[in-house]
């Protein structure tokens, strides 16, 4: 038998969205990062240094993160009016659904 035959199946990482509260695999959310100076910023890479949080790529979704405040409690800080309006403004370019075509 070869080793390759007795590795078990990698994991994918799961996190969850703060704003609908569901558990998906990493690569199908949208991490935000709270960076040093405090700004909040979209880690499109997922590796910026920062404390991080995660939203579902759907429009809902990110209004509900950045409106009923789940985004600021999980990445324990408080939007300038400015950097709000940036988030406001990319979420609006989400889409109403889910790219898998899931409603939550």
């Amino acid at each position: 038998m070869k080793k390759s035959e007795h590795r078990p199946a990698k994991r994918t990482p799961q996190r969850t969205c703060v704003a609908c509260r569901q558990v998906r695999p990493k690569r199908a959310l949208l991490r935000l990062v709270r960076l040093a100076e405090g700004r909040v910023e979209v880690d499109a890479g997922g590796r910026t240094a920062g404390r991080g949080a995660y939203l579902c790529s759907r429009r809902e979704c990110w209004e509900t993160g950045i409106n009923a405040g789940r985004l600021e409690h999980s990445l324990k800080t408080t939007l300038s009016p400015q950097n709000r309006d940036e988030l406001v403004d990319f979420g609006r370019s989400l889409p109403e659904e889910s790219l898998s075509g899931q409603a939550s």
